[in-house]
């Protein structure tokens, strides 16, 4: 999708995470399990712990993880049912009553953010918590965030806090170099956490 068609759009749902107030504790996790019935060793949104550096300047680093809602969709454009559509407002989504769980969005997604639902057969993921966005309230994790690393909001609103964070902040989005366009941006991640080999982690491990 060009920009002028992203800028048409009247919505552009966007989530901003700043690493430097994530404390690890779960609590989006946790949120997004019970909010979204996800399956027991399944996950929507997970934290990994990752450490980066060399000895012996190394640290632990905090690095949430969701599906990236792609501007330019791989997973999307995979489909041979279209199960995977985008919403008027971005949203990447799944219609259950289309997927044939071939996995072919899986193998196509960059960041590992898809998994299959072992009860019902078909691929799932993070939707935004698009039932509770519909109703005016935030995604789950956003919510329940104790630290408020995450602010969940219309990118083309100029007077949205998402808008206004991703202008006047250092942003970053994962694996840029696959040109995805990923809508979920990172404050404060430096190259080093952006770039570490995160995608050889198990979800669900720190």
């Amino acid at each position: 999708m060009g920009n002028e068609q992203v800028q048409e759009r009247k919505k552009r749902y966007a989530m901003v995470i700043d690493i430097g107030k994530c404390s690890g504790c779960d609590a989006c996790t946790v949120a997004c399990t019970i909010e979204n019935n996800v399956p027991d060793g399944k996950f929507r949104t997970w934290v990994k712990e990752i450490e980066v550096g060399t000895f012996p300047d190394v640290k632990r680093a905090k690095l949430p993880r969701l599906c990236n809602h792609c501007e330019d969709a791989p997973c999307q454009k995979v489909c041979p049912v279209e199960a995977t559509w985008r919403a008027e407002d971005g949203t990447i989504l799944i219609d259950y009553d289309r997927c044939i769980g071939c996995k072919y969005c899986m193998a196509a997604c960059p960041y590992e953010a898809r998994y299959v639902n072992p009860i019902t057969n078909t691929v799932d993921k993070c939707t935004f918590c698009y039932h509770r966005v519909e109703e005016g309230l935030e995604p789950a994790c956003v919510a329940t965030c104790v630290g408020g690393a995450r602010v969940f909001g219309d990118l083309n609103d100029p007077n949205s806090l998402v808008h206004q964070l991703v202008a006047t902040k250092n942003t970053q989005v994962l694996k840029p170099e696959m040109g995805t366009k990923p809508q979920v941006y990172y404050i404060d991640a430096d190259g080093t956490l952006m770039s570490s080999d995160y995608s050889a982690l198990k979800k669900g491990e720190k």
